[in-house]
């Protein structure tokens, strides 16, 4: 499952769903959500690559066995996850609802339904509050 959450509203804009466990960058491709060039993305470590398709995105660097992170690559990450931690909340509130946490056992046609429902009444919540 994959959404688009505005970081400063921290509104739900986009929910897109796929049949499985689907790579975050191929369900991006394959919902075929449309995102302005000019818009910046703040992504997480899944969407590594998305730079060729997308110009502003920020992911975090990622270290390997023999390339460890310099000091500037942890500071930028640590940035970019500050950033990033109002839309880790609004997955949290969905996850409250034990949809997208548990096996989802019914008719998979709704499962989408559901999951857009949800999205509203989180956004609904975070008007309120």
């Amino acid at each position: 499952m994959q959404l688009l959450i505005h970081p400063l509203t921290r509104q739900i804009l986009c929910v897109a769903t796929g049949r499985g466990a689907t790579h975050d960058l191929r369900l991006l491709r394959e919902s075929k959500t449309p995102i302005h060039p000019e818009t910046e993305l703040l992504a997480d470590a899944g969407y590594q690559g998305i730079h060729h398709q997308h110009a502003f995105t920020r992911t975090p660097k990622k270290a390997s066995k023999h390339h460890p992170l310099t000091d500037d690559q942890r500071t930028g990450n640590r940035h970019l996850a500050r950033v990033r931690l109002p839309v880790e909340h609004v997955i949290r509130r969905l996850k409250v609802f034990r949809i997208l946490k548990e096996t989802y056992r019914h008719r998979r046609r709704r499962f989408h339904l559901r999951v857009n429902l949800i999205a509203e009444l989180c956004n609904r919540i975070s008007i309120q509050t």
